[in-house]
């Protein structure tokens, strides 16, 4: 029996759905595929309003990126930091070298040094070659650095002394304010009613954090905040040697001071050197940060401890994992705890 061949079928197959892409997003917002490229990958370059046009075109154009596939792993860990002339910094480099040797991974060292170059230089070195995640410890250009760290294809995150960065953006910090109040709770503690305070920068956040934890523990003892007892200094010693300078040359000089960072105190030391004065005996001093120059100190520094290593270890070994559990970036914030030692006693 003869089988008669099928006649093609005249029923019409469903198309299928075209893709939605960046120039059918630039001609629903009226602008070039370059503005949307940046405003999909974040970058600053873009006014508000263009912004909220190439916005609203993606959710009604129902724009996908396409999925990418997992990155392979290069071995390479990049920490980036400001500057390396700090007891502090040191230990945030030792904490990071010591987890990404545990990991099995290298770290790479970039020092920017913000006063003196632009930092679109090293966000360039960064972005032109493979990496497996970057630490960046803020700098004085946190917000122009995050806005570009989006555009490199690695998990990053921010080891945040400075503040000031948007929720989606991954960071690690300490308690400052919880800090600055039980150094100035310590001092209140052993007698003291007239003490100074030095900071770091006015338009830094862990700074006025300090700050503010100071004025709270005085008005939580029913003592008045005496403005004339606030020195601005930053976080140098340099700046540590001006403030104490100036606090001890008032009519009523405090019995102690709290010095805002290890390095402002050893500032303090020298002042009061220099005077023929001694600590604790003539003047109290707490610092901030605990770093390994405490010990050696004389006498040894009593300081507010801030995890630094181990805000370094948590950064690489987050940046390695690179997840955040329900797709929520990484928000944390290691506590500080006072460490007593002897550069305070009772006032004289």
């Amino acid at each position: 029996m003869a089988i008669e061949p099928l006649a093609p079928s005249t029923r019409k197959r469903p198309k299928r759905a075209s893709r939605v892409t960046i120039a059918m997003v630039a001609r629903e917002a009226g602008v070039s595929v370059p503005t949307v490229s940046k405003v999909l990958n974040g970058r600053d370059a873009v006014g508000p309003e263009t912004r909220r046009r190439v916005q609203d075109a993606l959710n009604s154009t129902g724009y996908q990126r396409r999925a990418r596939s997992e990155p392979r792993k290069v071995g390479l860990v990049d920490f980036v930091i400001t500057e390396l002339d700090t007891a502090w910094a040191c230990e945030l480099l030792r904490g990071a070298e010591q987890e990404a040797y545990r990991l099995g991974t290298r770290l790479v060292l970039t020092v920017t040094h913000d006063r003196q170059a632009n930092p679109r230089e090293w966000l360039h070195t960064l972005a032109s070659r493979p990496t497996d995640g970057v630490v960046l410890v803020a700098s004085s250009t946190r917000q122009v650095a995050a806005t570009r760290l989006r555009t490199i294809e690695a998990p990053f995150v921010v080891i945040d002394q400075y503040g000031g960065y948007d929720h989606d953006i991954p960071t690690i910090g300490a308690t400052n304010w919880a800090g600055g109040f039980a150094a100035t709770e310590h001092l209140i503690g052993l007698g003291h009613r007239r003490i100074g305070v030095i900071t770091g920068p006015d338009d830094v956040r862990c700074s006025l954090e300090r700050l503010d934890g100071y004025r709270a523990a005085l008005r939580r003892a029913g003592l008045p905040v005496d403005e004339r007892l606030v020195r601005q200094g930053d976080f140098y010693a340099e700046g540590g040697r001006r403030g104490a300078g100036e606090l001890l040359d008032l009519p009523e000089p405090p019995t102690a001071v709290f010095a805002g960072s290890d390095q402002q105190a050893a500032g303090v030391y020298e002042e009061m050197r220099v005077r023929g004065l001694r600590v604790p005996d003539d003047l109290s001093v707490v610092g901030f940060d605990d770093t390994e120059v405490c010990e050696w100190m004389a006498p040894r520094l009593t300081t507010i401890r801030q995890p630094l290593a181990q805000m370094a270890v948590l950064a690489v070994r987050n940046v390695l994992e690179a997840g955040h559990p329900g797709g929520e970036p990484l928000r944390l914030e290691l506590s500080t705890s006072l460490v007593v030692r002897e550069s305070t006693s009772p006032p004289r």
